[in-house]
């Protein structure tokens, strides 16, 4: 039998299914069906990373590193994969799952033995993040929020659209432009918060500041924006200069839990905006967010956050994203079923308003970005190195498929802090805030 033809028979013995791949291993030989995506096994050390780290973390650290590759559309491969998984969970629930029981452990060691795999643990990628200190106290944040947005501002600049919008965009028709969606994205955020000229807002996590530049130019309220990332506050206050938005913009390096140092008090704000930050607060965390977001709201004050989500809590689902999401991308990131985040904002004291379903749109967004990434890879290597980009090209088929498939979803809360008499000051309709279409 060859290398393939053995490797690919463990791999469908040990996860229950037949795989819709061809394999081609480092000596040439392949197996699997003909015009399947072919998964390539460059080197004996993509089995040494997945013998030490059996599963996606395994394999991501393969990939990342470039002794593990896939030929064509990456995408299109991990769809091929899920497809098969969920029709092999008809029948068994557990299929696609790893196996790893005594038979399994002993022929995977025998064919190691016999491919010459056998090893130490090959380094970890550099592009992992490595995170000590208490969960979720303000210098961890930091640290987690540097691996991801400190990486190159450069870098965001080649992946995103003009306004550096790192979030799903609004795509009214499917011919819409990546900078148009984030575009209709920051006019709909705005239109919800009702923004008036000389209206205080916070935004918290406000990244390379697409909506606090935005609202504060074409709204005329006074943003004071919120991130535990240098890189990003340095660029929208350089921005904000630019732009001639100083008297208008001021970007804080703090923790939310730290607003009141940046001149933000109680009962004092017109409207705030946390745009995908959420997830990045964590379970235990999202108490404190949302009591204070209450608290400096004024009456009638409102609030929009736009958040990621998980499906449900079936088993299998990881409040995280999964191994690789949560070692390459977002560290102590917490996704929540969006009734149990909704639940929590409601027991805050606010009133949810308005709900708006956009994973549909998501796949779009990121599709923009993983063209953009492709187009100008040699430069987001020279930016970054191999490896990150490499990160990024699975991050993004992977992220894409996930909406595309409802095992994630993202939503646009609106919630308003009511008077004591239960005064809302909202709109009778939602189509104050929709775009008119013809």
């Amino acid at each position: 039998m060859s290398q393939a033809s053995a490797l690919l028979r463990l791999v469908e013995d040990s996860v229950g299914l037949e795989l819709p791949i061809r394999l081609r291993s480092w000596d040439g030989s392949e197996a699997g069906p003909p015009g399947a995506p072919t998964v390539v096994i460059r080197n004996r050390r993509a089995l040494r990373h997945v013998l030490w780290s059996p599963g996606e973390l395994g394999l991501a650290r393969a990939y990342v590193q470039g002794d593990l590759d896939v030929e064509g559309d990456l995408g299109e491969a991990l769809r091929s994969l899920w497809d098969a998984v969920r029709n092999a969970r008809t029948a068994d629930g557990s299929a696609g799952r790893p196996r790893l029981g005594p038979k399994q452990v002993a022929r995977a060691a025998a064919l190691a033995v016999r491919l010459g795999a056998i090893g130490r643990c090959p380094p970890r990628p550099a592009a992992e993040s490595a995170l000590t200190g208490e969960l979720h106290s303000t210098e961890r944040d930091l640290a987690a929020i540097s691996h991801h947005y400190d990486l190159s501002n450069d870098f965001y600049e080649l992946i995103l659209d003009p306004n550096m919008a790192y979030s799903c965009g609004f795509h009214t028709t499917p011919e819409l432009s990546l900078e148009d969606a984030q575009t209709a994205k920051l006019h709909l955020v705005c239109r919800k918060l009702g923004l008036q000229p000389g209206m205080r807002m916070v935004d918290i996590g406000s990244g390379w500041g697409s909506l606090t530049l935005f609202a504060a130019e074409h709204y005329g309220v006074h943003v004071t924006g919120v991130t535990l990332s240098v890189e990003q506050r340095d660029y929208v206050m350089g921005k904000a200069a630019e732009r001639g938005l100083r008297d208008r913009v001021d970007v804080s390096l703090r923790h939310f839990r730290d607003l009141e140092a940046s001149g933000v008090r109680d009962a004092e704000i017109d409207a705030i905006a946390s745009i995908e930050m959420g997830e990045h607060v964590g379970d235990a965390e999202y108490v404190v967010f949302v009591d204070s977001i209450r608290r400096y709201l004024k009456p009638g004050g409102r609030v929009l956050i736009q958040q990621m989500s998980r499906s449900n809590d079936t088993l299998g689902d990881r409040p995280g994203g999964g191994p690789f999401i949560e070692t390459y991308i977002a560290p102590d990131m917490h996704m929540k079923p969006l009734a149990k985040t909704i639940g929590l904002i409601a027991a805050a004291g606010l009133e949810i308003r308005d709900v708006q379903a956009m994973r549909e749109h998501y796949p779009q967004t990121v599709a923009a970005w993983a063209a953009n990434l492709e187009d100008s890879w040699d430069t987001a290597v020279k930016l970054v190195g191999e490896e990150n980009a490499r990160v990024w090209r699975l991050y993004l088929a992977g992220g894409a498929l996930a909406f595309e498939e409802n095992r994630m979803g993202v939503d646009q809360i609106l919630a308003v802090r009511p008077s004591a008499r239960g005064v809302s000051g909202m709109p009778s309709s939602p189509m104050a805030w929709l775009p008119v279409t013809s």
